[in-house]
């Protein structure tokens, strides 16, 4: 047992220490990366947009999974799994919209414009929120799993959408940015990076949830 739990707080520090060697690594290939001709340095902004951009929407992919594995078997790890990627994923759909913005002002003069793409992401931020306040009105775990798994099921339809948006309609976002190789380089660095950050955050949120579940069980059957 001992060697056991030896070995196991090994992989724990070897996995965070990969983490952060990744995090560290990125950062500096992002500063050290070419500055793009006509944006400057504001043009940086991209490669922490596109990385959160593509985790908001992975993050209602795994809700949506989780949500169907509930609603197959009535687990509520499940939900757990569900609520840890809800919550990754609505700050990173937050963290795209802010960064959305301090990108459009660089490159169009304007904070905000209501075309296709920005628009799409804006529901998606917005299905994340009523994702989280229907958590919060439901009392019953089971309950609050249903309602969440019906909004994650209704709410996926919008990620298709959303990825496509710049090819089915008509807009100022560009369908994708021209970048050197390098920059392309840094950007696959900083994706892979933050997509490993969320998984890490996802599982240690998920075990938090269900710490949290087994303490209120056990105060129920106190007070009962």
């Amino acid at each position: 047992m001992p060697n056991a739990f030896a070995r196991g707080h090994s992989l724990y520090v070897a996995w965070h220490a990969l983490v952060a060697t990744l995090l560290i690594g990125t950062a500096v290939a992002v500063v050290k990366a070419p500055t793009e001709q006509t944006m400057g340095d504001a043009q940086r902004v991209l490669y922490l947009h596109v990385s959160v951009a593509w985790l908001g929407l992975l993050g209602f992919v795994v809700m949506a999974g989780t949500a169907v594995a509930y609603l197959l078997k009535r687990d509520l790890s499940w939900d757990c799994w569900s609520q840890s990627a809800g919550e990754l994923g609505w700050l990173c759909s937050s963290l795209t919209l802010v960064t959305g913005s301090l990108w459009a002002h660089a490159a169009w003069g304007t904070w905000w414009t209501w075309e296709p793409r920005l628009l799409t992401s804006f529901v998606l931020w917005a299905l994340y929120s009523a994702y989280h306040l229907l958590r919060g009105a439901a009392a019953d775990p089971h309950q609050r799993a249903r309602l969440s798994a019906v909004v994650a099921l209704l709410g996926i339809l919008d990620v298709p959408i959303v990825v496509m948006a710049t090819r089915w309609f008509r807009g100022i976002h560009p369908v994708a940015p021209e970048m050197e190789p390098a920059m392309r380089v840094v950007l696959l660095a900083s994706i892979t990076t933050f997509t490993v950050l969320f998984a890490t955050l996802a599982v240690h949120r998920r075990r938090q949830i269900q710490l949290e579940h087994q303490i209120f069980a056990l105060e129920k059957c106190a007070d009962g």
